[in-house]
Formats: C-alpha cells, structure tokens, sequence
C-alpha cells in the first residue's frame, strides 16, 4: 500500500522510507485513518516536526493523493483549478446552468478534503449500516426534488465486509437507482456514507466515477453506467476479473529488522569512530499460491479452462510465486507437476514448502465412496495440516454437494467454497483471518 509515497514526498525534500509506511500502516490498523483528512494529520505528524517544511508537505500531499501538482510560484488555488480532481468535485456538486462562486467552492473542496474523524465525531461499522438497509428499495427522487450535499459528521468503515457482498448490493441498489443523489448511506452517489460512491467518508468501500479520497477504497470502477456482474455465478470469462480481484486479497506483507550500513558508517564517521548499529525495516511484498487442479474427468472439463486463465491472468498482474500440481478425482501420496499426469511429485515434497503458501484446491470432489480411501484422506490431512491459508473450490452447484457420498468428507477436512467470483472472495477473507491470526 502506497508503496511510491516516499518518492514523491522526497521530491519536494521531504525525508520519507519505508518505515514512514509501516508507521502509517499501524495507524490504519488502529483505526486512526478514516478520511482523506485523518490521512493528512497522521503522516504531517509523521514527517514534518520543522514549520518550514508543511508547506512542502502540504505541495507533495496533494500531488500524491490528488493527482493536483503545484508549480513553481503558482498559487494553490490556480493549481486547483486546473487539476481534474477538483474539476470532477465540481461536476458532481454544481450544475452546468449555475455560475457558482469559484473560491467559495475551492474552499468547499478543501473542507472537504481536510475533513478529519474529529470533524465526523463517529466512525460506525459498515455492518450496521447494511443490516438496516434493503438494496432494493425504490427511488422515490425526482428533478425536482434533488437531494443536496450534507455535512459528514460521521464516517462508515466497510472494510470488514467481503468486496463481493459489497458489489452485489451495489448492482441491486443500480437497479432501482433513477437520479443522482448526494449525501446519504444508500444510493450510488457523492458526498455522503454510502459504501458506492466518491468524495464520502467510507473507507474499504468503491468508488465510482469522480476522484479519490485519499486511495481507501477497495475497488474502482470509473464507469457510472457500469455494473458488477453476478458473483454468485460459477467461474466464466465475463466474470473471471472479478475473481481476480477477489485474489488479489491474498497478498502478503511483512517486515524484517536489517542492519543499515550505509547510515551505521555515517553517523559513526560523525561521531569520532563509535559506530553504533542503525536499523531498518524492510517490506517483502509477496504472494505464494499453490493451484491444485482436478483435470482428469469429464464433469471437470468445462472450468479447467476458466481456472486456468484466471491464475494466469494473476501471475502476469501479480508478482508471485505459484505452483501448480494436477490430480484425478482425488490424491493418493502425491500430486502431477504436469497437465498429462505423468511426472509425480509426493506430498513430502509439497508440504515441505514454506507453510504461508495459500492453497486452492480446484475439483468436483464427486468420485466413488472407494475412491477415497484412507491414503488418500491422510494425504488431504496432511496438506490441511502444513497449510492453514487452504480452500478447496468446487464447481458442483452447492444444492448438490450433500447428495453425494465424499463431498461432506472432504469438506469436512478441508474448508470447501463454490467455484464463483463470491466463493472465492469468502475464501481469500478467510484466509486473510488465517494468517492475522498466525502473526498473533
């Protein structure tokens, strides 16, 4: 997250690292960033203890987070101006037919932006707003009855709500949406709580169309008449980027101490040759996934494809490591390290893998009750058993998983979800809670 901030701030001279993002990452955590504003305080007192350098701050805040870059002797509200942020805000704010008061307006935009959770006074969980809220209440809005903008005095943290529930609301919400609406915590719109929208106050939600607010959301679709497709739908080409959206929640990131020499030799050098050790925090960024396919019966032929293109789609968005292994029907000892099944690789030499990898397994699980004998569910037990970030994705429509004798059984052993956009999502989430846990 944020992983370019620092070489903007450093640009206008003002000193940032890693660490300044590890800082800023516990901030989140603890819930201190709910606003673009809460965003500006946090890392204002993170970088600048010297009054000369808030006006570079200020400069290399804006042209970070809104995209609005301050020239040489240019006054803020010129770059304003001429920014696209600002020019989005306005679009969603004034109509054409009106001829607004410029700095009263570019002094709204920056309350805006400036807002901070002691402006709002109250942070609410999203879940409590969704509870009470039905997506398929009819818009009663007419021309001549607009809403108009309201002040937030609260902000709602979605961040906890898996992104695939989020967008099936949205699209039931699309389908009896008829105006624009401003303010609020139901309707696709601006200025308001709602977990659809821009320019609110609601963290891990998505934003759709207008700018930013400070790079909190989850997911972004610039397109106003665009819509989610059904999540709930098995694996297919029109919805495969929405479960690669879902997979990219799986990305891991962690930190290690390393000794900084560069500085160690400096700040000794300065102080007459006593070298003390300096330290530094480094970011490892990856992602490390285990596909396991089944790829040997006929009920599996029509997802292998999707399956397929899905992964590959993520490893060339993605930078990771992934490894994938091939079986018929179930594993006995081991898995195939190639789509005709033919050079085996046993199961010691795949849970000897680091355990933080995260495991889909991709089959039916439907075989004959024989099939699944004893070798075979001591080695699902020993997958289970290395690798606690495992999902096993089945294709069969839910309905019929207990219809059938060794469904429950795998299920039972390793947690099963079906092969859908949503499925996956759930997954990752749990997932993501695995490995919280694990770092506890």
């Amino acid at each position: 997250m944020f992983q370019s901030l620092p070489h903007t701030f450093r640009k206008h001279h003002i000193q940032a690292d890693v660490r300044v993002l590890l800082q800023l990452r516990r901030a989140m955590e603890k819930g201190l960033v709910n606003t673009t504003g809460d965003l500006y305080v946090v890392l204002k007192g993170l970088l600048t203890n010297d009054p000369k350098d808030f006006g570079p701050y200020t400069t290399a805040f804006y042209e970070y987070f809104l995209d609005v870059e301050i020239g040489k002797g240019e006054s803020l509200e010129t770059a304003l101006l001429r920014s696209e942020a600002f020019q989005e805000w306005k679009k969603e704010r004034i109509d054409d037919d009106i001829i607004p008061d410029i700095k009263e307006l570019i002094d709204r935009f920056l309350d805006e932006v400036h807002l901070t959770t002691l402006d709002i006074k109250k942070v609410i969980d999203g879940a409590d707003i969704l509870n009470q809220d039905n997506p398929d209440a009819p818009d009663t809005q007419t021309d001549e009855n607009p809403e108009q903008p309201t002040e937030l005095d609260k902000a709602v943290d979605y961040s906890n709500i898996p992104l695939e529930e989020i967008l099936e609301r949205m699209k039931r919400v699309a389908e009896q949406q008829r105006e624009k609406h401003f303010g609020g915590s139901h309707w696709i719109g601006s200025g308001g709580t709602s977990p659809y929208g821009n320019n609110g106050a609601a963290p891990g939600g998505v934003r759709t169309g207008g700018t930013g607010g400070g790079k909190m959301a989850r997911a972004i679709l610039n397109d106003a008449k665009f819509f989610p497709v059904d999540t709930r739908s098995l694996l297919k080409d029109d919805n495969i980027d929405a479960a690669l959206a879902a997979l990219k929640g799986i990305e891991d990131e962690s930190a290690e101490v390393i000794l900084d020499i560069p500085t160690t030799i400096t700040e000794g050098l300065k102080q007459g040759g006593i070298f003390l050790p300096y330290e530094k925090e480094k970011i490892n960024q990856k992602v490390q996934v285990i596909l396991m396919i089944d790829n040997g019966g006929y009920s599996m032929t029509p997802y292998i494809r999707h399956v397929q293109k899905l992964f590959s789609k993520m490893k060339t968005r993605f930078a990771h490591d992934l490894k994938t292994y091939y079986y018929h029907n179930t594993i006995y000892g081991g898995a195939y390290s190639d789509v005709r099944r033919r050079q085996f690789v046993p199961i010691d030499k795949i849970t000897s893998l680091d355990k933080n990898y995260s495991v889909f397994i991709i089959g039916d699980a439907d075989m004959a009750p024989y099939e699944l004998g004893r070798q075979s569910l001591e080695t699902w037990q020993a997958l289970r058993d290395k690798f606690k970030r495992i999902a096993w994705m089945n294709p069969m429509p839910q309905k019929y998983w207990y219809g059938s004798d060794t469904v429950p059984a795998l299920g039972s052993i390793i947690p099963m979800y079906p092969l859908t956009p949503h499925g996956i999502g759930e997954a990752v989430v749990e997932m993501n809670y695995q490995r919280k846990y694990a770092k506890r």
